[in-house]
């Protein structure tokens, strides 16, 4: 096409320039807020879009909906076969293109992955203490981790953003000491409150550590100057004074920003949807796999965004939580 793709816009004006596609719902860590220690009943292979579906609806978001940036995610986005070459035809689609990942097989992949033309990565960290770490994701990888994080500096994956979600109880003494890791390392550290996505349905308001609490923290620590939220950007920031490091706050409960929420998610097994909170999802690989046209799969896409609410609703009467877990929609 040649022509400039008409703005995705829903009916409260927010025009979507955002998505994250899930790769896969598999995950090689069995996080004690994500899903239980068996794991879950993944989607069967022929479930999952193939490499060509996924390129398909990538381009129809570049072409014809604006979709400027495209955040790969799982589950476990490494999991993932012959994720190079995916990587380098999503590129070539001109997109922003980053990924999401627990940093388990980065150390061996960060290299080939910016070669075919990913950006740059957020890696989920949590805790920096070894017997902690096997507690949380029930498994021994905490090195594998922090290799991965060199490995993608290394490589320019950057900025090397690092994700973390305090839980009172369990993490909440490492915020501190997670950022200055952050600062040592030259990451990008982000505090994210925990929302209830959890598989169990065990989410606890009680046990989330809030935006309020985590930069009272950081405060007795270090001299924050506030750099804000940056456009449609989930985070909020602030720089540390007398450096150049950053750390983010996103206060997905507490401070909501659905308002400027521009982002749409496409999950593993092709269902679209226009929030994270989504209790309806629209089938885009029913549409592939049926022959329909671009154009057929576009107006699907348009309304789905069009039927998108105002907010997520946690905390009020009217919250319900989506039917499917956090490592099945994509983050």
């Amino acid at each position: 096409m040649n022509t400039a793709p008409r703005p995705l816009v829903d009916r409260f004006g927010r025009v979507h320039t955002d998505l994250r596609v899930s790769l896969t719902d598999r995950c090689n860590l069995r996080c004690t807020y994500c899903m239980p220690a068996e794991g879950l009943d993944w989607l069967a292979r022929a479930e999952v879009l193939g490499d060509d579906e996924v390129v398909r609806l990538v381009r129809i978001a570049v072409e014809r909906l604006g979709v400027a940036s495209v955040r790969l995610t799982g589950g476990e986005p490494l999991l993932r076969r012959g994720l190079p070459g995916l990587v380098g035809r999503l590129a070539a689609l001109g997109v922003e293109l980053s990924l999401t990942t627990n940093g388990i097989g980065l150390a061996r992949t960060a290299g080939a992955l910016r070669e075919a033309g990913l950006g740059r990565v957020n890696v989920s960290l949590d805790t920096l203490r070894p017997e902690r770490f096997a507690a949380i994701t029930r498994r021994d990888r905490l090195a594998d981790v922090l290799a991965g994080l060199a490995a993608a500096r290394a490589a320019g994956l950057g900025p090397v953003k690092v994700n973390a979600v305090p839980v009172r109880g369990v993490n909440e003494d490492e915020i501190v000491a997670l950022a200055e890791f952050a600062v040592e390392h030259g990451y990008l550290m982000r505090f994210i409150e925990s929302m209830p996505l959890d598989a169990q349905g065990s989410w606890d308001r009680a046990a989330m550590v809030t935006a309020e609490e985590v930069l009272a923290a950081l405060g007795e620590r270090f001299n924050l100057v506030p750099v804000g939220r940056r456009g449609a950007a989930p985070a909020e920031e602030w720089r540390i004074a007398g450096t150049e490091a950053v750390v983010g706050v996103i206060a997905s409960v507490t401070r909501p920003f659905c308002g400027g929420c521009d982002r749409v998610r496409l999950t593993a097994d092709g269902q679209l949807r226009n929030c994270l909170f989504a209790t309806e999802e629209s089938d885009l690989r029913a549409l592939l796999r049926g022959g329909a046209d671009d154009a057929a799969i576009e107006e699907a896409w348009r309304a789905s965004v069009a039927g998108k609410g105002p907010g997520h609703a946690i905390g009020s009467a009217d919250f319900v939580r989506p039917g499917r877990p956090m490592s099945a929609i994509g983050g």
